[in-house]
């Protein structure tokens, strides 16, 4: 049983209170850094519900306009590599300490994947934005699946992913892009959980007067 579940009252999971348990499990997601994501990570069976959680994500004309590439543990040296050489591309003066340390992080977690999101694939009227969205929307689901089964995940982004040399490694076509890497395995430590925005910070109301420059305060109601 997922440490999410046990937590909750006999009540919610009896009476199958899936509203409840959706904001239990959303509110239950954190960053763990990678460095921090440690063995055992999914198995085959959980990285299939994994998987398939993307699959739910809205897309827009069923282009399926984003990828996930594993990086099995076979496979990080070359990553490790990747990222070494990026460093000194962008800093030729980078010590022997630093670029050891920039290789270091292709060995983190379990579970690593890269996001790959296609700008050219199908319908060219559904643009870049709209197609990002999705991938985002298919990364989440993927957490949340993650964090729903007992395991910490993260998101990590950074200067390599622009280089030739990751394009080269993962063979991305020229109207692809590296969004960024998930990586999923076991919460070594976690820190205490982050005071999250209410509604009232990012919602507005568009005012009904042609003659407004500016939305309006949400009504009171979406800031319970």
């Amino acid at each position: 049983m997922s440490p999410l579940v046990a937590t909750l009252p006999a009540s919610v999971t009896s009476d199958a209170d899936q509203a409840v348990l959706a904001a239990a499990l959303m509110q239950s997601r954190q960053t763990i850094l990678p460095k921090r994501l440690v063995a055992p990570g999914p198995d085959a069976k959980q990285l299939g519900m994994i998987l398939n959680a993307a699959a739910t994500a809205p897309d827009h004309g069923q282009l399926l306009p984003w990828r996930f590439v594993l990086v099995p543990q076979a496979a990080r040296a070359r990553l490790a590599a990747v990222f070494g050489a990026a460093l000194v591309e962008r800093d030729a003066q980078a010590t022997p300490e630093q670029i050891a340390q920039a290789r270091e992080k292709a060995h983190r977690a379990p579970l690593l994947m890269l996001i790959v999101v296609d700008s050219a694939c199908g319908d060219a009227g559904i643009d870049l934005a709209e197609r990002t969205v999705s991938a985002g929307c298919a990364v989440q689901n993927m957490l949340l699946m993650a964090t729903a089964l007992g395991y910490g995940s993260s998101l990590t982004s950074g200067k390599a992913l622009k280089c030739g040399g990751l394009r080269t490694l993962f063979g991305l076509a020229s109207g692809e892009h590296a969004l960024c890497f998930v990586s999923i395995g076991t919460a070594q430590s976690r820190k205490p959980a982050r005071l999250r925005p209410v509604p009232a910070d990012f919602v507005s109301s568009l005012s009904a007067d042609a003659a407004a420059t500016e939305c309006e305060p949400a009504d009171p109601f979406y800031s319970l």
